[in-house]
């Protein structure tokens, strides 16, 4: 694939890895990939490297860590708005994890920005881009004031008591982003987030 690109005048790749693999972000030491996902995107990371090096490609790495907003995969963030949508009261089971949750628009301004700048030549050029890194339990708290202040809403929210780690305690990403040079307004991005549930 890589020689049909170079054929065609494509020198670059660009991949877009995850916070969940092995030897990404910061936290936990080891930081080994742990979740089948996680080692999936470390092999494709590698092979990647690999034959980019090999094929005289430059290669670039925009990593991503849990992303949400509207459109979002039916997980943490969907399940605290459909619950208080509702009028129920949210329960998060793991508080004490600390994750980087990144808006879904600032991710995007980020990655538009990376892939749209001219590479330098020689080394790896990679972002790590790093939204709201903090426990589950206060990332969750700050979802309960948007979402409330916007909705009319209580939001109640519980928070259990973790007392078991499976996972890394801590994995977040490296480098926080300027929201002002993205031009990305946290108000407007949090206003659409609630729309996009309210809808």
């Amino acid at each position: 694939m890589l020689r049909t690109l170079k054929d065609r005048g494509c020198g670059r790749l660009v991949l877009t890895g995850s916070v969940f693999e092995a030897d990404e972000g910061a936290g936990s030491a080891p930081l080994r990939a742990f979740s089948p996902y996680g080692l999936s995107k470390t092999l494709t990371a590698a092979a990647a490297a690999f034959y980019a090096d090999r094929e005289s490609f430059t290669f670039e790495k925009f990593v991503i860590p849990n992303p949400f907003g509207p459109y979002e995969e039916p997980r943490f963030t969907a399940y605290l708005m459909k619950t208080w949508l509702a009028g129920e009261t949210a329960r998060v089971q793991t508080p004490r994890y600390v994750r980087d949750n990144i808006h879904v628009i600032l991710l995007a301004k980020a990655y538009a920005g990376f892939v749209g700048a001219a590479p330098p030549p020689g080394a790896l050029r990679r972002l790590n881009p790093s939204g709201y890194p903090e426990s589950q339990g206060a990332f969750a708290e700050r979802v309960r004031r948007e979402a409330s202040a916007r909705l009319g809403l209580p939001c109640a929210l519980e928070l259990g008591e973790q007392r078991e780690f499976p996972e890394p305690p801590v994995r977040i990403n490296t480098e926080l982003l300027d929201a002002a040079a993205l031009d990305w307004d946290e108000s407007a991005a949090w206003d659409k987030f609630t729309e996009y549930y309210a809808r």
